[in-house]
């Protein structure tokens, strides 16, 4: 999706990343709808905001790559190839969902087939498993890449800081997106962390880090694929620190009245999809293709959600197959 070097990025290339954003804001607003309408199942997380980052990072993978979103990164599934459909009726606990309503939301919601392995709830532990399948990469000899994501909160944990000592010892070929949404749950970035600076203390452990606009989809594109195309050629592990807000609370339980509404405000301004949508108006994109665009995104998760309220629930005896333990 990126041009080369010292060439204008052509707005085709845009508008097709700006195709997947649009399709991951509306199955994300499609998915917050059920929710609040009383047909979702359990609990789920909302991605607005954070479009540019899931979908800029995972256009900078190759198909043999692998990658480990979270909960916020919708459009990273969708660009690796899981339907809107799986999707919407993993979301609903259906058996026509990814893990055949072994549960209800994104968690565990892989697919190896794709190159996706599956979210592990707390954060940051689908980053020793990236790592991991990183090695292996190396051992084999493998011009193969893992990337994964964590939150501001998750990288203060001990097993951030071990997972990349890990992988600057072993020169892993993996690369981590850090998305600072300003909060880890209610708690604010202030708050938790006594320093702020999460690109120091990767490079603490000895990786190279830098920071992104996490709103600026093109940043995003070019800052991602750079560390991909480094982590690829032996350069070892990269860490992009990709800061935006977390527009709403941290599930759909959560009101987030802790969040000043100034905060809000000011994000607000800079919400990705318009800013790539000015970008493409610039490069000579008409309203009636940006409008087409979100007919096609409208249609295709209507249709997801019609056929996963029209899924089955999953038969009670089957509870036991295909599952470990």
């Amino acid at each position: 999706m990126t041009s080369t070097a010292g060439e204008p990025r052509r707005s085709t290339d845009l508008l097709t990343t700006h195709r997947w954003m649009v399709l991951t804001r509306t199955l994300d607003e499609a998915i917050r709808t059920l929710w609040l309408t009383g047909k979702g199942v359990g609990g789920t997380f909302n991605q607005i905001g954070h479009e540019a980052i899931s979908v800029g990072s995972a256009l900078g993978l190759l198909p043999d790559d692998v990658i480990a979103p979270m909960h916020r990164d919708l459009g990273a599934y969708l660009v690796r190839g899981m339907t809107a459909r799986r999707l919407l009726a993993q979301q609903l606990g259906r058996a026509s969902g990814v893990s055949r309503g072994r549960d209800a939301n994104i968690h565990g919601c892989g697919d190896l087939n794709l190159g996706i392995i599956g979210f592990i709830s707390h954060l940051p532990q689908s980053l020793p498993v990236a790592v991991g399948a990183a090695m292996s990469f190396r051992y084999r000899n493998q011009p193969r890449v893992a990337l994964t994501f964590t939150g501001d909160g998750g990288s203060i944990t001990g097993l951030f800081a071990e997972s990349l000592n890990l992988a600057v010892l072993e020169a892993a070929p993996v690369v981590v997106v850090v998305e600072n949404n300003q909060y880890a749950y209610s708690t604010p970035i202030t708050s938790h962390s006594a320093n702020t600076n999460i690109t120091s203390r990767a490079r603490a452990a000895g990786a190279v880090a830098v920071n992104v606009d996490g709103n600026d989809v093109e940043a995003v594109l070019e800052t991602v694929g750079r560390a991909i195309g480094e982590a690829r050629d032996g350069a070892g592990p990269r860490v992009v620190v990709a800061h935006t807000m977390r527009m709403l609370g941290h599930a759909i339980h959560d009101g987030a009245d802790y969040v000043p509404a100034e905060l809000i405000t000011q994000w607000e301004k800079r919400d990705p999809i318009q800013l790539v949508e000015a970008r493409l108006r610039e490069l000579g994109t008409s309203d009636d293709e940006i409008e087409e665009v979100r007919v096609g995104a409208r249609t295709e998760v209507d249709d997801a959600v019609e056929f996963a309220l029209r899924s089955p629930m999953p038969d009670p005896a089957d509870v036991t197959e295909g599952v470990w333990a």
